[in-house]
């Protein structure tokens, strides 16, 4: 028992190290440079406290769990042989971690209120949820395919650059073709993607590959599928802002 607390405290030591940079900030330009004190502060503290608290429990239960599963999963189907299965998984791993990714869907319903106030979409509720879930679908979809793409190099031991940059010029392509008013969506997809659920869990399945493959080294091989999780959902919401 004592060792569990003092381990949570750390946790929590840990938490309250990566949080104070953005409360002095806070404090100093609301303070210094506003000249005002910080207003409900009783709310602002608690908030804070459940921060640092969410933060240290999330930390941990990736370590506990989704790092964990990542890599045994990633490593089984690598041993297990069957490259159909392997794919298969990749593509609904990357697809459904990218539909519960909450940054992703505060994006996806933003983009669908302001898409409706220019008048793009008509102001409907089932307008804007229609909008919306086109958006989160479609980047969905393209993680998939990004973990399909980035397993297939770990593979074949593929060098990473030449496909990202390949990745980027296409980017840079469809950029001159696509709507205006998709292409900062597009670009803001690409991170928000790549965030608390996902990148663990992707983190892991490129590392248990690398791994479990003979011939591949992980530091080499193991990163890169976060870099084609940014990449794809770019190119795919430029193509479906061309498209609808």
């Amino acid at each position: 028992m004592g060792r569990a607390l003092t381990s949570f405290l750390r946790l929590l030591g840990g938490a309250c190290r990566d949080i104070l940079p953005i409360i002095l900030v806070i404090a100093f330009f609301q303070i210094f440079v506003l000249d005002q004190p910080l207003p409900n502060l009783g709310a602002i503290v608690t908030g804070m406290a459940l921060v640092i608290l969410g933060l240290a429990l999330f930390v941990q239960g990736l370590t506990l769990g989704l790092f964990p599963i990542g890599e045994s999963m990633g490593g089984a189907f690598a041993e297990k042989g069957s490259l159909l299965w392997l794919m298969a998984f990749a593509f609904a791993l990357g697809a459904g971690t990218t539909v519960a990714e909450p940054a992703l869907i505060a994006v996806a319903g933003e983009a669908a209120f302001t898409a409706a106030d220019a008048g793009l979409i008509p102001d409907t509720e089932a307008a804007m949820k229609s909008y919306a879930g086109g958006l989160r679908y479609t980047v969905a979809v393209s993680v998939g395919v990004a973990l399909v793409i980035g397993v297939w190099r770990i593979l074949k031991g593929w060098p990473l650059p030449y496909l990202i940059i390949s990745g980027y010029l296409i980017v840079v392509v469809l950029t001159f073709f696509a709507p205006p008013e998709i292409v900062g969506i597009a670009y803001d997809s690409g991170g928000v993607t790549t965030s608390t659920v996902t990148v663990p869990l992707v983190t892991a399945l490129g590392l248990g590959l690398a791994t479990v493959i003979k011939g591949r080294n992980p530091m080499i091989d193991g990163f890169g599928l976060i870099a084609f999780a940014s990449l794809t959902p770019i190119i795919f919401v430029l193509v479906y802002g061309m498209w609808s």
